[in-house]
């Protein structure tokens, strides 16, 4: 290690301290927190590897299968091991600055390419292995793909495709390297390459809810450093057993699942089952001894149907991000566990950067304050000026202190990543509300925002009040098309089971929204369908927009199947 990396380590683990002292103070810890200067500071190493000489036999990695069988990697283990896959890598022609598509599932290989290609200054390019062939295609070309890493499976897709990649299997393939081959590899690593910072680690390719996916580039420092935002808002501590509901692939498993909780010196737990059951969920929690849980809004619905009393659960935190929990689950879960599920916003672009900390007030339907080493401004979408609290803004980050879980841009698009950070602020594209004592609360995106009888129309906030209905599983409120008032407000329902897509329940529906929303706000049409989702999950609301749009104006008074307006159910 060298005397830079030295400071850069002392400072960093003074940093990660300081949050795990002040981790029921939030406005302390934002207060006082500061980035560390870390030039020269490489975290797989300088960390990983430190915390694996200091708790050699702390397990890092937990991985339970569907069958009940489990593994447990200590952090000796994965040190090791990853220095063994970057010698291996490195022998096999990648180098620092290579791009490498990781195509793998939850299998302890996936944890050793992340530290691996850290310490060897590769660049990933992590990838859900549910993939079409054309968005594969997309992302071996746009993502400029030197190499890749897949399992046996995944070979298959790359059979028909042209491209001049080192191909390593997980496995045994024709044709294909076998990384088990790095298993004879030294032990020992040095750098062979000096690398840089700010040199590219991260490529996540968006999961595209409204265009063509974007290609976010992350620096060596920016997810592993700046995620010390995301540990401090999970609440997880030294040594205990972290849990996160998460597909692989996708920025939120390395938020959740690799950086926050090893930043804490954490065991990360793994359910590696091939379908989610909340059931089976309620028994690993109570038999893994789980400490935190972080777990998206769909899996909580899904507990909160549950008799989740019955489980004597050890949980001391747990979370939800991705999209905002309805005020609804929260009292459930609340009445079960006496748990508080605490709401987070963070984006593929940057690390957490808004939510309610451990020991915080929370307020119901709130996402929070701002992270330690974040400040939030809401600006007016049009004219980029500040908004008065109460008003809704589009949320920014600041970028003035150069807060270092930010993203370096989008890879192939220069003019899109000038515009995403004009005046000085990453603009998110997320609108939120400040309100009492600084709270912050999710609005929608800007361009799920609409204008219904002249009057703008904040989704999420139809949606959490339909979501309380019985006979509604899930919702998506979006424009509809109306030849007297341009637009009125239209909701796709998900019907609960047991629940009939008919006139009855629909009236019933509309008839509860009219009961507690304000009238420019009516819900005046419902429609019962499946919801359109990208693969991590997020509900594609641009495909029900367009949708409508395409109906035009619906003068001839059309319905869709089990489509039903006010005007068919009014008496």
């Amino acid at each position: 290690m060298s005397n830079d990396a030295s400071v850069g380590a002392a400072e960093f683990r003074a940093a990660r301290d300081l949050l795990l002292e002040l981790r029921l103070e939030q406005a302390t810890a934002h207060h006082r927190f500061t980035w560390p200067a870390t030039d020269d500071f490489n975290w797989a190493i300088d960390h990983f590897d430190e915390v694996a000489e200091r708790r050699p036999d702390r397990t890092a990695l937990w991985i339970v299968e569907e069958d009940g069988s489990h593994s447990r990697y200590t952090y000796r283990h994965m040190s090791e091991r990853s220095n063994q896959v970057a010698n291996w890598l490195n022998s096999q022609g990648v180098h620092a600055g290579d791009r490498v598509l990781l195509m793998l599932g939850n299998q302890v290989e996936l944890w050793e390419c992340m530290l691996a290609a850290l310490k060897l200054g590769a660049v990933l390019c992590p990838t859900p292995v549910a993939l079409t062939e054309t968005d594969l295609v997309d992302r071996l070309e746009r993502g400029e793909i030197a190499h890749v890493v897949c399992g046996p499976p995944e070979t298959e897709k790359f059979a028909g495709l042209q491209g001049h990649w080192t191909r390593i299997c997980v496995g045994y393939m024709e044709g294909w390297l076998s990384y088990a081959d790095s298993e004879h590899a030294g032990l020992e690593f040095r750098p062979p390459e000096r690398s840089e910072p700010d040199d590219p680690y991260l490529v996540y390719f968006t999961s595209g809810t409204t265009a063509l996916p974007k290609l976010v580039t992350h620096s060596r420092i920016s997810y592993p450093v700046g995620h010390l935002s995301t540990m401090y808002w999970l609440g997880v501590q030294p040594g205990d057993v972290h849990l996160n509901i998460s597909v692989p692939g996708w920025s939120k498993h390395a938020f959740s699942s690799v950086f926050a909780p090893w930043n804490a010196e954490a065991t990360v737990l793994v359910l590696n089952h091939l379908r989610f059951d909340p059931d089976r969920l309620l028994e690993e929690l109570t038999d893994r001894g789980v400490d935190t849980l972080c777990a998206p809004p769909t899996v909580w619905r899904m507990l909160a149907e549950r008799d989740m009393a019955s489980r004597d659960v050890q949980l001391r935190e747990v979370v939800s991000a991705g999209e905002p929990l309805t005020a609804d689950i929260v009292e459930k879960v609340r009445t079960a566990w006496d748990l508080t599920v605490r709401d987070g916003f963070g984006q593929t672009e940057a690390t957490m950067l808004v939510g309610n900390a451990p020991g915080q007030v929370v307020v119901p339907g709130s996402m929070g304050h701002p992270l330690p080493g974040y400040d939030m401004v809401l600006l007016d979408p049009e004219s980029g000026e500040p908004v008065a609290d109460g008003d809704p803004g589009e949320l920014c980050v600041d970028l003035g202190q150069g807060p270092v879980g930010v993203m370096q841009g989008y890879a192939d698009d220069t003019a899109l990543s000038r515009e995403v950070t004009r005046g000085g602020v990453l603009h998110t594209g997320d609108v939120a509300v400040r309100g009492d004592e600084g709270f912050l609360t999710y609005v929608g995106r800007t361009d799920d925002v609409f204008k219904a009888s002249d009057y703008r129309i904040s989704p999420y906030e139809l949606e959490s009040v339909l979501s309380e209905h019985p006979a509604v599983a899930e919702v998506a409120v979006v424009p509809s098309p109306d030849p007297l008032r341009l637009s009125v407000v239209k909701a796709f329902v998900v019907p609960a089971e047991g629940a009939s897509p008919d006139e009855e329940t629909a009236r019933s529906v509309l008839e509860y929204s009219w009961e507690r929303l304000s009238p420019y706000k009516r819900v005046r049409r419902v429609e019962f369908t499946e919801l359109p989702k990208t693969v991590s999950g997020k509900i594609r609301r641009v495909e029900l927009r367009r949708a409508e749009a395409d109906r035009g104006s619906v003068i001839d008074g059309s319905r869709n199947r089990h489509e039903f307006w006010e005007e068919d159910l009014v008496d």
